[in-house]
């Protein structure tokens, strides 16, 4: 039986690898420079078939509950969010998160790849976190739940039998922004940093030398991603181009890190995301902020 497995391994590893091809030549279609970043419905059915993904249900635990990806396991994007923090949506201490992950059988050697049903919202967030612990494969479905049930896809009610594994997690300093990071870059014209927010909210508060670019503008109508020359020339039109190094930020972590996918998908080399964002900037004293008038 060993020895089948082994044959069997063997036969399915040249499919494996054409799948992950495939998921990133779609992307590619649509002119993303990091296309392997984002995993289109057929490229995951196929991931899914022949060979092994890690595919995460970000949503809410009921939502999970009523109807998922056969074959995905469940981590809220609430779930990683520290209750006893003074911080609004800070994340839990880096090793509950990493055990929370290695529970689900997710290491840093399988392709993962992280949807929901909000246009990647919310993916985005858990695909920041793993980047930043280190994985070098993760993803972010496009469409997510909606656009693969749309399509006719299957989902399933019943929860996968997992192998717990060790997530061996190396923070990258290079994919985080504190407070001190952009305290000390003010004034710096290689630096921009977003303010991801709706306008309302940054108008009503935000730091002195960030700019307002909303995280939705980064969506066409259907959830998806709008295709990479329309992003690029959006972005390139307020001054954000790849040679910059940029820093978003939100409220509490989560719209940031959509812009942080959408900008690494890009290709824009240097981006971080101050993923405690407002919410300790804005409580905080001895940090400067711009409250805007509004007329009218």
């Amino acid at each position: 039986m060993r020895l089948l497995n082994l044959k069997l391994g063997r036969l399915l590893a040249p499919f494996a690898l054409a799948a992950l091809t495939a998921c990133a030549s779609q992307a590619a279609d649509k002119g993303y420079a990091n296309a392997d970043l984002l995993t289109d419905t057929k490229a995951l059915s196929v991931m899914m078939e022949s060979g092994p993904v890690s595919v995460v249900d970000v949503r809410p635990k009921e939502a999970y509950d009523e109807a998922h990806i056969p074959g995905a396991v469940h981590l809220g994007a609430d779930d990683v969010i520290d209750p006893d923090s003074h911080v609004e949506g800070d994340l839990l201490p880096h090793e509950t998160l990493a055990a929370m992950l290695g529970e689900r059988g997710i290491d840093k050697d399988t392709p993962v790849v992280f949807y929901d049903d909000e246009g990647g919202f919310h993916a985005a967030r858990l695909f920041w976190m793993v980047e930043y612990f280190g994985h070098r494969q993760a993803s972010v479905l496009n469409g997510g739940l909606p656009k693969w049930e749309a399509e006719g896809r299957d989902v399933t009610t019943e929860a996968p039998a997992v192998t717990a594994k060790v997530f061996a997690y190396t923070p990258t300093p290079r994919r985080l922004a504190t407070a001190d990071w952009l305290l000390d870059r003010e004034g710096d014209n290689s630096v921009i940093v977003i303010d991801v927010r709706p306008e309302k909210l940054y108008h009503a508060g935000h730091v002195p030398w960030a700019q307002s670019i909303p995280w939705k503008q980064n969506l066409a109508g259907d959830g998806t991603l709008k295709p990479a020359s329309v992003l690029l020339a959006h972005f390139a039109g307020l001054g954000v181009t790849p040679d910059k190094n940029v820093a978003v930020h939100c409220q509490n972590g989560k719209a940031a890190a959509h812009s942080y996918f959408t900008l690494r998908l890009l290709g824009y080399p240097r981006v971080r995301s101050y993923d405690r964002s407002w919410a300790e900037w804005g409580p905080a004293d001895d940090l400067p902020k711009v409250v805007d008038r509004i007329d009218g």
